[in-house]
């Protein structure tokens, strides 16, 4: 007997139906130990009906060429198993698993094996093997060590487990053949039916061309920036709906995995001491904020170029940046580049925030570390004058001012290592373009896959 019958399970899924509750607590009001028994019989039923409940009692046999199809669908989709059973009316998930592991490890043969005893069919009569002389015996051995050969060597120039031999192409057709199939296929140890089945879906046309053809345009209209996340948000603004999954697999086939970002220290450190008066941490890491130029936030970084002296040597020299961001959606509201750190580039992209600042109703705060250019008079005067609050971290301690270390970690990783300017002006004009780039472009998946400047108008107009 059945554990549950028919009955049991339809009134688990017509109590779910009804609202009674959701699957935990219908699981724990009908005594199911597994939240997931009570979703899957709810799947089944939606899609099988009453006939899917039921417990079936003979072994349903399937083909070969359903079991391909069905693990073809798994593979093409990256849906669960449990999800494909339902669309191929297979009674359990795990059979689908145990396929897949069959056909992974065995090829389309382990598929083909019928379980059981064999029938008791009358044997053929052995037909006795023509004997090879000891010459032919020789040059057999012979082809099959070379072919080994030369999969080794393949495999050491590609790095792949299938020989781009057995590809076979028009081309070499017309061409003589190095060794024959059958000896290459016994030399690497490969089911001719397999290699049959997969000659035969190279030929077939690429389901996925398309989004592979958009993902490969998004990637490089961002300078391979993007991972598979913005990548995701991006293909489904553009009108394709792809699971991430997918998205994940399809960039590592052709290698378009972000690899730019890693762990980089910051040289230039403003600390010089107290010279001046230190305003209160009045942010306190609570960098969130629902209101537009509430919270802003400024430091500076270092930046290089190389240039040549008269004898032809190669000299470095620094760029100092001191941008402001609006903590409420990443937008850089105004920034300065400098060739030495100077109180001038400071006061001038504090001027230009101030006129930003100005046109919104609420009172706005800045907040900074405790470098020597935020303790100057001049710098908190101006910002006593304009009405503004004045905020700075504690001494040493960059996670206060973590949205601005983040942002200079971000541009320095997709515009500035690996790449050598050798002007001024070509940092310059490289910082300018990122910065645009950054505020109307970038998207972000925290600012519903839009850039800070869409996200603003957006908000902007919500609230409207």
């Amino acid at each position: 007997m059945a554990k549950y019958d028919l009955a049991f399970k339809l009134a688990v899924v017509q109590a779910y139906l009804a609202g009674e509750g959701g699957y935990p607590s219908i699981a724990k009001k009908y005594g199911i130990p597994s939240n997931s028994t009570v979703e899957k019989w709810v799947k089944v039923y939606k899609s099988l009906g009453e006939s899917g409940l039921e417990r079936r009692f003979t072994n349903k046999t399937y083909s070969v060429q359903f079991k391909l199809n069905a693990l073809d669908y798994k593979l093409r989709t990256g849906e669960s198993y449990q999800d494909v059973a339902l669309t191929f009316n297979i009674t359990e998930p795990s059979i689908l698993a145990r396929w897949m592991y069959t056909w992974q490890h065995e090829g389309i043969e382990g598929l083909s094996k019928v379980k059981g005893r064999p029938t008791m069919s009358k044997k053929k009569p052995m037909t006795s093997k023509k004997e090879l002389t000891k010459e032919q015996e020789l040059e057999r051995e012979v082809e099959l060590l070379r072919a080994e050969n030369a999969y080794l060597k393949k495999l050491r120039a590609l790095g792949i487990d299938i020989p781009s031999r057995l590809r076979i192409t028009n081309h070499q057709r017309t061409q003589k053949k190095e060794f024959r199939l059958a000896v290459i296929l016994k030399a690497i140890k490969f089911p001719k039916a397999t290699y049959m089945y997969w000659q035969k879906r190279l030929n077939e046309p690429n389901p996925d061309e398309q989004v592979e053809n958009e993902i490969q345009k998004i990637s490089e209209e961002n300078k391979s920036n993007y991972g598979y996340r913005r990548i995701t948000i991006e293909l489904r603004k553009r009108g394709f709906i792809v699971n991430h999954k997918k998205v994940l697999r399809i960039m590592n086939k052709l290698r378009l995995t972000c690899k730019k970002f890693t762990r980089k220290s910051r040289k230039y450190n403003s600390y010089k001491g107290s010279v001046g008066k230190t305003a209160p941490n009045r942010i306190k890491r609570r960098f969130n904020t629902p209101i537009p130029r509430q919270k802003i936030t400024t430091d500076t970084t270092e930046l290089k170029y190389y240039t040549k002296d008269q004898n032809g040597k190669v000299v470095i020299k620094k760029v100092y940046l001191d941008p402001y961001l609006d903590m409420f959606n990443g937008e850089i509201l105004a920034y300065q580049l400098s060739k030495r750190p100077n109180a001038k580039a400071v006061l001038d992209g504090l001027e230009q925030v101030i006129t930003i600042a100005k046109q919104w109703p609420y009172r706005t705060t800045v907040h900074t570390d405790q470098g020597w250019a935020y303790q100057m008079k001049a710098f908190s005067k101006k910002l006593k004058d304009n009405n503004i609050f004045q905020s700075m971290s504690r001494r040493g301690n960059c996670l206060d001012n973590s949205p601005m270390e983040n942002f200079f970690g971000i541009m320095k990783q997709e515009m500035y290592y690996g790449v050598i300017y050798e002007s001024f002006e070509a940092l310059e004009y490289a910082v300018k373009q990122y910065i645009d780039y950054y505020n109307n472009k970038r998207i972000k998946e925290k600012l519903t896959g839009m850039s800070p400047v869409e996200y603003r108008k957006q908000t902007s107009q919500l609230s409207a």
